[in-house]
């Protein structure tokens, strides 16, 4: 209307706005609510305004609306500022194609409690190809030696994996472990932080550890925890058909996979194997294992990541 010297009603029109919407001008009266919003903020500075508007309803006799509180406090500027957690980023690695044991083993933690009270930590290591369960290490705590210790104890019965998959945890992020991957030429793989379908080999594992053994098991001690998680053990890799092997035990489908007369007979559990009504699926022949890292690589990566 100033600058181009247009009528009220032109410039209504123009805007699309009822001329009544142009000429109010509002009369409330905030200062008493200001005020002692500012006094209950003073008083209480972590609290929010759904807190503060619980707190003027019960000091004012009249009702005080959410949204007339909220555009108050924000208008005085008691936003309060949260710290956001920084989270650590790694990058999504795609999953290779297994084609072997010892390609990649799945490592993580369970937990219980024993009847004296005592808080059990049970370490698992599983070879994702052959779902065989390598170690069951049962404790009260399992720093990084330890494990790393575990670990070399499979190798040399067994020889040294091409990778191991971890999530975040402090013993599979530490120097020592970081470390002992590099001298052994291992790559270590960590997943996603709040990712644990990416380790889903050893969580269904675990799933299977608790409803199986955990759960209907009453540990007295350390030592009997020891003993009743070695039985399942041993009856998980002998005796237990797996589904994902074609309800072979995993001893059982890693002695034919070793056999060179019957490897090439074994069904490969991870790819469809036929339409419900009995056709064939094409599925293209498996690649080698090409997404796992040289281990001149991964030394080469394991030195930077330990330097950093």
């Amino acid at each position: 209307m100033a600058e181009f010297s247009a009528s009220e009603r032109r410039a209504c029109e123009l805007m699309e706005i009822p001329r009544m919407s142009c000429r109010y001008q509002s009369r409330r009266d905030d200062s008493d609510l200001r005020e002692r919003l500012l006094e209950l903020a003073r008083a209480k500075p972590r609290y929010g305004y759904r807190r503060l508007h619980v707190l003027l309803r019960r000091h004012r006799v009249e009702r005080v609306n959410h949204k007339r509180v909220w555009r108050i406090y924000r208008e005085l500027g008691l936003s309060v500022r949260r710290t956001r957690r920084k989270r650590l980023q790694r990058m999504l690695r795609p999953r290779p194609v297994l084609t072997a044991a010892n390609q990649e083993w799945a490592i993580d933690f369970a937990s219980d409690v024993a009847a004296s009270g005592q808080r059990l930590r049970i370490f698992s290591v599983v070879d994702s190809y052959t779902r065989e369960c390598l170690a069951l290490e049962v404790d009260t705590s399992m720093p990084s030696r330890r494990l790393t210790r575990t670990l070399t104890g499979i190798i040399e019965g067994r020889g040294i994996p091409v990778a191991i998959r971890s999530d975040n945890g402090p013993e599979m992020s530490s120097r020592h472990y970081l470390a002992w991957c590099i001298e052994n030429k291992i790559d270590s793989v960590h997943i996603q932080p709040g990712k644990p379908t990416q380790n889903a080999h050893v969580e269904s594992f675990h799933g299977r550890l608790r409803d199986e053994c955990l759960n209907v098991s009453w540990f007295w001690n350390l030592v009997d925890a020891r003993q009743k998680i070695r039985a399942w053990r041993a009856d998980y890799n002998g005796q237990r058909p797996h589904s994902a092997l074609g309800y072979l035990t995993p001893q059982e489908f890693a002695a034919k996979l070793a056999s060179p007369s019957q490897a090439s007979c074994i069904a490969r559990p991870d790819l469809p194997q036929g339409y419900p009504d009995g056709s064939a699926v094409a599925v293209a022949p498996a690649p080698a294992l090409t997404q796992i890292q040289p281990r001149e690589a991964i030394l080469r990566t394991g030195e930077a990541r330990v330097s950093k």
